[in-house]
């Protein structure tokens, strides 16, 4: 019976598992870290071949990581135990990345500040995400919101104004991503937002900005007099 090649088949020298030990996982190729991974390959196919197909069926990291459990399982050697265990590691590391330093409490007004604060909240996004923030009198984060799609069926002043009521917050920052990586508002995210503002000014809550985040880039609705 032919027998499924393990990390404990390859020469010691070439051991994932022991590399990791003795350098740190920073030392291993993205190849390596899915062996670490996987544990074991297949009968007649070590773990590192099958490391090597995933990583040259989706191309690249990202891709593999947005691969869904069927397009894994696909793979010779991925079944569904293997499968769930990729997902649930890119799992831990994007919830990971989004839990970025909080600004609650601090002062909050700087748009490059919001920018921070909020890219990493949205980069996942592939559709765009409208996040609000609620301040109180000196400008202090005192709640955040997610929303969901910036469409106006949807990003609905009762929605978007509830936790700063609930907060009794003096103001709100508002912010979304455009995943195409233009920051250019369009003519949709410009009516949203003069709508949203005359309902602050109904409620006795300012709209400082709107952020647009666009990966590393941003757009400041008040620093290009757009509210």
């Amino acid at each position: 019976m032919i027998k499924s090649f393990t990390i404990r088949d390859l020469p010691k020298e070439e051991r994932p598992r022991e590399r990791l030990v003795e350098f740190g996982e920073q030392a291993l190729s993205a190849q390596e870290l899915l062996q670490v991974i996987l544990g074991r390959g297949i009968a007649g196919e070590s773990v590192s071949i099958t490391a090597q197909k995933l990583l040259s069926q989706f191309g690249s990291l990202q891709k593999l990581a947005e691969a869904s459990i069927e397009e894994l399982s696909l793979i010779k050697g991925i079944g569904l135990a293997k499968a769930t265990q990729i997902k649930a590691v890119f799992e831990i590391g994007r919830r990971l990345s989004t839990q970025t330093p909080s600004y609650k409490n601090k002062e909050l007004t700087d748009p490059e500040k919001v920018c921070r604060l909020v890219k990493s909240k949205l980069k996942d996004y592939h559709k765009e995400h409208f996040y609000s923030i609620a301040l109180n009198s000196r400008n202090h984060s005192i709640a955040e919101v997610s929303i969901g799609s910036l469409n106006a069926s949807v990003v609905h002043p009762r929605e978007v104004f509830a936790e700063a009521i609930k907060n009794k917050a003096a103001s709100v920052i508002f912010a979304h991503n455009h995943p195409s990586g233009d920051t250019e508002p369009s003519k949709e995210d410009i009516e949203t937002t003069k709508r949203l503002v005359e309902a602050g000014k109904i409620m006795g809550i300012e709209v400082l900005d709107h952020i647009i985040v666009a990966g590393n880039k941003f757009l400041s609705f008040k620093e290009k007099g757009l509210l």
